[in-house]
């Protein structure tokens, strides 16, 4: 939330990529606008990492974040982004891509050597090969600058919503009952949708939380189309805001293939349906159990 405007204060200042400034500047020597945390969440106090060499953009996302009912760790490069992250453990981190020293995409690549802490991207770098590049690396989201702090808030919570629930007991992740449940099988491969696992010709494969719940998210109802807009929905926690937002989608499809097509750019299992989203097909069997 923002704060009330005073009397005889002036206008709202414009910020940096288009962001609104704070209405006055906080005291040089005090915490900026803590008495108005009093209305944030109830929930137990997140750690995020924020990372950008903008002193202005660092200051913002502080304020609005710690207004949000968060604990905000800064840092202004690269080097100092993973002194920070080894050093105070956060659970997650807003990771901006053109930093001094050490840029985003190499933090994120160090980062996910040996840590599933989510990893939110936001970079001015608004191609789609710049995307496709740090998701691939094993960013959890990726938020192209100028953006709205409440936007950036939004995914924060989603993709925290999503690394607890893969982090919980397995009967706690299964709320979904519409779901298929059981044994699906389908071509070469085994989905044990029950345990959360994919074996091909008796061999276990490994996929993250994500990428299992896109699998039996498509393959819940075989031959039906999934549009885009709704595997972002419902795996990511939010609507589409422009049309650049569904490239998560495909990137994760893309990953997909790699795990379960034999060839992967002449797929069998999960087809597109261009202009739409995707459809599963090659299922011969559902059962409850595996026999």
């Amino acid at each position: 939330m923002e704060s009330e405007s005073q009397p005889n204060t002036s206008p709202v200042a414009i910020g940096v990529n288009g962001w609104p400034g704070p209405r006055q500047p906080p005291p040089a020597d005090g915490p900026p606008f803590e008495e108005e945390t009093q209305g944030a969440a109830s929930t137990p106090c997140k750690r995020l990492l924020v990372v950008d060499d903008e002193p202005a953009v660092r200051r913002i996302l502080e304020t609005r974040l710690r207004m949000a009912g968060y604990a905000v760790i800064l840092a202004a490069d690269g080097e100092e982004a993973l002194s920070r992250f080894y050093r105070e453990q956060p659970d997650l981190v807003v990771l901006d891509v053109m930093l001094p020293k050490l840029d985003g995409f190499g933090v994120c690549r160090q980062i996910r050597a040996e840590s599933t802490v989510p990893v939110i991207i936001v970079s001015a770098l608004d191609s789609s090969s710049e995307k496709v590049a740090g998701l691939e690396l094993g960013a959890d989201d990726y938020l192209p600058k100028p953006f709205a702090p409440r936007e950036l808030e939004m995914r924060i919570a989603a993709v925290l919503r999503r690394h607890e629930a893969a982090a919980a007991p397995q009967p706690s992740v299964q709320p979904k009952a519409r779901y298929q449940t059981g044994i699906i099988r389908a071509g070469h491969l085994v989905i044990d949708t029950n345990r959360r696992q994919v074996t091909c010709k008796g061999e276990r494969l490994g996929l993250t939380y994500t990428e299992f719940s896109l699998l039996e998210l498509l393959f819940r109802e075989p031959g039906t189309v999934v549009p885009r807009a709704t595997i972002l929905e419902e795996l990511w926690g939010y609507p589409p805001r422009k049309a650049t937002n569904l490239r998560v989608v495909d990137v994760y499809v893309a990953r997909l293939r790699n795990k379960l097509e034999p060839d992967p750019r002449n797929p069998e299992l999960i087809l597109t349906v261009r202009g739409t989203g995707y459809v599963s097909q090659g299922v011969t069997s559902v059962s409850p159990t595996d026999s």
